[in-house]
């Protein structure tokens, strides 16, 4: 199997019936499977899969909504292909554009090539606004160049696509998680159209939620493997400067002042607690880091060509 379409639904019935008709159309010189994983659905969505299923399409049916990332990963877990693509269940990516990221990919030997939406058919103020600012946030932050971190369009290699890790919500960082794997990634522009059925299962009170999970994804990239360095160096510096203060103070006693009430022996004996809690934290965490690789056998690296005996 060459390629493997992914498709992540939920109350999608009303988009069903063209979105399966296009990627026919699309994909009609290429070797495919259509995976669509129901994410919960309450509408007629899996009924309509089922009517309107080929032979080359299967339906993964999860028993009640766990997000869109879970149902990515459940479809890539799925997924039989060389290359694995993402696709939204909405009709606003375009299926046409796929063959055209196969050619992109096998053009520069990339491990990933990320849709970039032109022109795309969202509102400015809820949609592209917010988006853009946090295209913006996450490529200062994370330091993955990015253009268009939202768009669900994204062809991978299958090696790539099935060690992402991905879980929670963390599908909007998945350039991200591909980097830490060591993929090769380009982008490119595709179509985007606008919603033919259905309504949106965004709205602005998602913000939150990519602010939150950006400071996790910031955490997992520098100090994943090595959260010592992290908990260490903060609780060392916290640890010396109560330290400092607490012989300021002790001196000051000594000189005959009185420090019961002065705010900067509380704010030293806080330095020197917090400093010690960190440090221990750190400990803790490299603890379980090594407990998480050691009990299921895992490695901290990828092997991605090995040549000779």
């Amino acid at each position: 199997m060459l390629l493997s379409v992914v498709i992540p639904v939920m109350n999608e019935q009303g988009n069903i019936q063209p979105l399966v008709a296009r990627i026919a159309e699309a994909l009609a010189r290429v070797e495919h499977e259509v995976i669509f994983v129901d994410d919960g659905s309450n509408d007629r969505t899996v009924a309509e899969i089922e009517r309107f299923a080929t032979s080359n399409t299967r339906v993964l049916v999860l028993n009640r909504n766990y997000g869109q990332t879970t149902a990515m990963a459940a479809g890539i877990d799925a997924a039989h292909g060389e290359l694995i693509v993402m696709l939204d269940g909405d009709m606003q990516n375009d299926p046409h554009d796929i063959p055209l990221m196969m050619e992109r990919m096998r053009e520069g030997d990339w491990d990933v090539v990320a849709g970039i939406r032109a022109k795309r058919k969202d509102g400015f103020l809820l949609r592209k606004l917010p988006s853009r600012l946090a295209n913006w946030l996450i490529r200062r932050v994370t330091g993955v160049h990015i253009s268009d971190y939202g768009c669900t369009l994204k062809l991978f290699k299958s090696d790539v696509a099935k060690n992402l890790g991905l879980y929670g919500e963390l599908h909007r960082y998945i350039p991200v998680l591909a980097s830490m794997y060591g993929a090769r990634m380009t982008e490119m522009p595709v179509r985007h159209h606008a919603r033919h059925a259905g309504v949106s299962k965004y709205g602005i009170n998602r913000t939150l939620k990519v602010a939150s999970d950006l400071m996790l994804m910031v955490f997992i990239r520098k100090y994943g493997q090595r959260p010592m360095h992290l908990f260490g160096t903060v609780g060392i510096v916290s640890f010396f400067a109560g330290c400092v203060l607490n012989v300021y103070m002790l001196f000051d006693k000594l000189m005959g002042a009185s420090i019961g009430g002065r705010p900067l022996l509380f704010l030293g004996l806080l330095l020197t607690v917090v400093g010690i809690q960190l440090i221990t934290t750190g400990f803790v965490a490299d603890l379980i880091m090594r407990t998480y690789y050691e009990s299921q056998n895992k490695k901290p690296y990828h092997i991605k060509k090995s040549t000779g005996v």
